[in-house]
């Protein structure tokens, strides 16, 4: 029988207190309780972060889990301006947005956003702003007056899928720094979908026809094409960004209730994961499918600050166990 000597190169250790920085796969015995433990991979789970400033639903997100970026949205009837930074603690006031507006896209990083588009109440918005770190400039006006978009890529690369124009739509929106042009169609016209990704590979998924759909659709810089359904149909959700189609995220949304369901693409079929701790819609989205940011939106009774950070793998000491059955 093989040893766990052989297998990790190292023996069992006998210590009267846990190791400060243990490796996953560790073993050891501590001896001043009388236990074994170890140190291993226990999947993924949401954390509290620090609270945004400002409550708000539908706002705009970009950037990573320690530097996100929330701008826009609405409370009650009155649009937002405001932008907030995120370092991986806490939220601080940044530049404000020139246009007032909710239900925008967002995509890029902090130091390099882009918003577009959005609800001005009415009429709705073409606007496309770009954000340097601590000021937002104009950039080139959208294609189409665009409201509740998917929105995947960066400042230079960006792009809007689907939303609603009157209808609800499925354009898709190719930005290069400084134009919009006209990319291809997607197959279901909707609104109210999240999307992550690049502008050659992105995601676009969930959002709201005359119901709520599940379908997802992978874009390859030209055209979609058909990927595997979300679990949960709902709209008003966020997505995470990410370079690849291939480790997708999403989080929250609204099916007949604000719900907090997470899913993990792979390419081909969405998983289940960890539930957040706060059920929202409409809220901002950030980071990478092993590392992602939820902040803000609306729960059901009222507006939130709340702010969750998503980590898989996660890691805990356990003690280990025998079973006499």
């Amino acid at each position: 029988m093989t040893t766990f000597k052989e297998i990790r190169g190292t023996a069992v250790q006998s210590v009267s207190s846990d190791p400060t920085n243990p490796e996953v796969g560790q073993l050891w015995y501590n001896n001043s309780i009388g236990v074994l433990k170890g140190y291993q991979s226990i999947g993924a789970a949401w954390a509290s972060g620090g609270s945004m400033g400002t409550a708000r639903v539908g706002l705009g997100g970009a950037g990573t889990q320690t530097a996100g970026l929330g701008f826009g949205g609405v409370i009650g009837t009155t649009n937002q301006t405001a932008t907030e930074e995120y370092d991986g603690s806490t939220w601080t006031a940044g530049g404000n947005m020139s246009i007032a507006r909710h239900n925008l896209g967002g995509c890029g990083t902090q130091t390099a956003g882009l918003g577009f588009g959005g609800n001005l109440i009415n009429p709705t918005s073409n606007a496309t702003e770009e954000y340097d770190g601590s000021a937002w400039t104009t950039g080139g006006n959208l294609g189409t007056q665009i409201l509740l978009p998917a929105s995947a890529g960066t400042q230079t690369a960006g792009l809007g899928a689907g939303g609603y124009i009157g209808p609800n739509t499925n354009i898709t929106q190719e930005y290069d720094g400084a134009s919009w042009t006209s990319g291809g169609n997607m197959s279901t016209a909707r609104r109210g979908l999240a999307g992550c990704g690049i502008q050659t590979l992105a995601l676009g998924f969930g959002g709201y026809t005359t119901t709520n759909v599940a379908n997802t659709e992978e874009y390859d810089g030209s055209a979609w094409s058909a990927g595997g359904n979300l679990n949960t149909a709902r709209r008003y959700l966020a997505g995470a960004e990410t370079a690849t189609q291939t480790a997708g995220l999403t989080f929250g949304g609204y099916t007949t209730t604000e719900v907090a369901n997470t899913e993990e693409y792979n390419g081909s079929s969405w998983t289940n994961s960890t539930s957040m701790s706060t059920a929202r819609r409409g809220l901002g989205g950030a980071g990478t499918q092993p590392s992602a940011l939820a902040f803000g939106g609306y729960t059901g009774t009222a507006l939130t600050t709340a702010t969750e950070e998503y980590t898989n793998p996660t890691f805990a000491v356990r003690t280990i166990t025998t079973s006499t059955t």
